[in-house]
């Protein structure tokens, strides 16, 4: 129905979606799902992330260990640079 419109304008299909394209910012920087799931900005920048093994066998962990690995953590330099590029939007 659309391209019966243009045609009747004198406009060619092909060519009017290839100006739209060129026009639009493309491609749009996507943020990775599971990244935003595991990770969260602070607000210098940093890269908060949950606390590895904690899953399961606790009862071999000792209660201090077990103790330190609450809430999260700060991601390393080199291990934030990557994340940071799974989060471009924040």
């Amino acid at each position: 129905m659309h391209e019966n419109r243009l045609a009747e304008k004198g406009c060619q299909v092909g060519v009017k979606r290839n100006l739209e394209r060129r026009n639009s910012e493309m491609p749009k920087m996507k943020t990775k799902s599971g990244a935003k799931k595991r990770f969260k900005l602070t607000a210098s920048g940093k890269v908060r992330a949950g606390q590895a093994g904690k899953r399961h066998g606790m009862i071999k962990r000792s209660n201090k260990q077990i103790r330190n690995q609450r809430g999260t953590a700060v991601l390393s330099d080199p291990d934030a640079r990557i994340v940071r590029k799974f989060l471009p939007n924040g």
